[in-house]
């Protein structure tokens, strides 16, 4: 979407100033500004640069042993996963009790909160609508990988 110049001076107007991405840099790439953005009340905006954001190297820092996933279901809403999101998940991350992790059970993949307690394994959703699943020394288990980040459509 491209901005006229009447709708650039509008802006100016009211203390917003329209940053353009380099066209040389790769689409992954974008300005990272010093100051943080409030989500309470309104502060005045920074035009100060710190550095540009490439999202591949924030949410990707161990690319070869990352993949997506698109979500599907509400079991982990709690988490601020929802319907339709993407997740970012590193497989070299050593999954820890308490993290959101991607897992296989019974060759069905979950997303769940991995819990480790009194020696039993636990899958739990974020959601109390649905059950924690204890898995069972039977059951054929392993965790895919952690998920890092949660990329969701505003």
């Amino acid at each position: 979407m491209s901005l006229d110049a009447r709708t650039i001076a509008k802006l100016a107007k009211v203390g917003l100033t329209v940053m353009r991405r380099d066209a040389h840099a790769p689409l992954s790439v974008a300005p990272l500004y010093i100051s943080k953005i409030a989500a309470g009340m309104p502060s005045p905006a920074d035009d100060y640069v710190e550095k540009t954001l490439d999202l591949n190297e924030y949410c990707l820092p161990n690319s070869e042993s990352s993949f997506f996933l698109k979500v599907s279901g509400n079991s982990m809403t709690g988490a601020a996963i929802h319907d339709g999101d993407i997740l970012v998940v590193d497989r070299s991350i050593k999954p820890q009790s308490g993290q959101v992790v991607i897992a296989m059970l019974d060759g069905e993949m979950t997303v769940k909160r991995l819990l480790r307690k009194d020696g039993k394994v636990l899958l739990q959703p974020d959601n109390p609508d649905y059950p924690t699943i204890t898995v069972s020394p039977d059951q054929d288990f392993s965790v895919m990988g952690t998920v890092t980040f949660v990329v969701h459509k505003a």
